[in-house]
């Protein structure tokens, strides 16, 4: 994933994640059920791909839905933005938990609390982002440092440096 400063949406990363990613957050996306206004458009964004019915949509097994959605080149930021977020709660927790811990930042399993507002120590971020990639595939590193700065730019902003 190259030029940082020019993923400023969800929409963008959508198009950089490997076929894999986009297969594994679509799974995750169809999972969690189909509710919401996320869902309701890739219904409708589907069945005017496939010239199905709504209902024909629907009716697909997870796994056709998913493959389906991983193939969608445009989709809107709410979307992208969407699937991210269940790709990395459903999938990523470990790596989200030896982040957050290496930073000494409180949190459950991965997330941080909704009434918490983390403070980021610079000295820490250059350890924090080394241990991630001692750990995990560099791709899924740099999808979550990603994902964090678009989500919460002004407290994850400085993670541009390490991407």
């Amino acid at each position: 994933m190259s030029d940082v400063e020019q993923i400023t949406r969800a929409s963008q990363l959508w198009k950089l994640m490997t076929d894999a990613q986009r297969r594994t957050a679509a799974e995750a996306f169809w999972s969690e059920g189909e509710t919401g206004a996320e869902h309701a458009e890739v219904i409708g964004l589907l069945s005017r791909r496939l010239n199905f019915r709504v209902k024909s949509v629907l009716a697909l097994p997870l796994d056709r839905k998913a493959k389906y959605t991983a193939g969608l080149a445009a989709v809107s930021d709410a979307v992208a933005g969407r699937l991210l977020v269940t790709f990395h709660l459903t999938h990523q927790r470990p790596m989200m938990s030896t982040f957050l811990d290496a930073l000494g930042i409180s949190h459950e399993n991965g997330l941080i609390a909704d009434d918490a507002a983390p403070s980021l120590d610079a000295a820490t971020l250059p350890a924090a982002v080394a241990a991630l990639r001692e750990q995990y595939p560099l791709e899924d590193v740099d999808l979550y440092l990603h994902t964090l700065r678009l989500q919460d730019h002004a407290t994850w902003g400085g993670l541009g440096e390490f991407l």
